[in-house]
């Protein structure tokens, strides 16, 4: 089972689309888009993806993918 990262269709337009982008390349993660997330505070604030159901930011989608894969090293699922 890969780790789920989920992606809020209006932060992707906020700039989350490049970090989506970069994620989708990986074989080993499943990344999904959709309509809302219910965190609309954090969506205006930040980039910012659900990884597993936690919340992981990112001032640049640079950052943003930088963060998640680190959330993903220690966070294991297994």
């Amino acid at each position: 089972m890969n780790p789920i990262i989920e992606f809020c269709i209006s932060n992707l337009g906020m700039g989350s689309y490049e970090a989506m982008q970069v994620l989708e390349e990986d074989p080993n993660l499943d990344v999904i888009e959709y309509g809302c997330l219910d965190h609309c505070d954090q969506c205006a604030e930040s980039l910012y993806a659900l990884v597993n159901g936690d919340v992981v930011t990112g001032e640049t989608p640079e950052l943003l993918v930088k963060a998640i894969y680190q959330y993903l090293e220690e966070n294991p699922m297994f």
